[in-house]
């Protein structure tokens, strides 16, 4: 796979929550860092995200926040 976005994170599908039009996927990384995404039904359907496939989280933003406590 070759692609532009510089934040491609791999990690393993742990829970896949059905909603009316979207779904909610969870994505555990290798240190045990998730990340959530809500992708559409359709979407998630032609990839085959299920819980226990392996799986890419690609992130493409022109800002990313910073904060402290």
């Amino acid at each position: 796979m070759k692609i532009s976005a510089r934040n491609v994170l791999k990690g393993k599908v742990v829970k896949v929550t059905k909603g009316a039009v979207n779904m909610e996927i969870i994505l555990e990384l290798a240190g045990g860092a998730r990340v959530v995404s809500i992708i559409s039904k359709e979407s998630a359907k032609a990839l085959g995200l299920k819980a226990g496939k392996k799986a890419y989280a690609i992130i493409k933003a022109s800002n990313v926040m910073m904060a402290v406590d």
